[in-house]
């Protein structure tokens, strides 16, 4: 069986291991899952990610992180652009997940970042994911 979406598999693997307080989650690797998997790094919702090679594609092991009592940090993962039907924003209007609490994850010219990044660089692009 193939995946079409593999951002959308890896989202929804993040967001079933976070539920079964999993240590770390493995998914399949391409540019945009670990441009994904850096941005989730730099602004604090994981604690580490690798690129193993396997032969093929490559998998990345993501390292999840908890907070001081063990309580998950991410409390929600939504996909936003789907093969169906992609989202573009431009950057000032970018969303705001929970009012600036959660974050946004754009794919841009410039390469994947969060939302406040693309605001400072004043680029918008396609809105790939809410995290909150």
């Amino acid at each position: 069986m193939s995946i079409q979406d593999l951002t959308a598999d890896m989202l929804t693997r993040i967001r079933n291991a976070l539920r079964n307080r999993e240590k770390s989650v493995v998914t399949l690797s391409n540019k945009l899952n670990r441009g994904v998997a850096s941005v989730l790094k730099e602004e604090g919702y994981i604690s580490d990610f690798e690129h193993v090679a396997d032969g093929r594609q490559g998998i990345i092991r993501i390292h999840l992180k908890y907070g001081a009592r063990g309580e998950q940090l991410i409390s929600g993962i939504e996909r936003v652009s789907k093969s169906g039907r992609r989202v573009y924003s431009a950057f000032d209007s970018l969303p705001r997940p929970h009012e600036g609490l959660g974050m946004s994850i754009v794919s841009t010219s410039s390469g994947v970042m969060s939302d406040r990044k693309a605001r400072e660089q004043k680029v918008g692009g396609e809105v790939i994911a809410l995290i909150f």
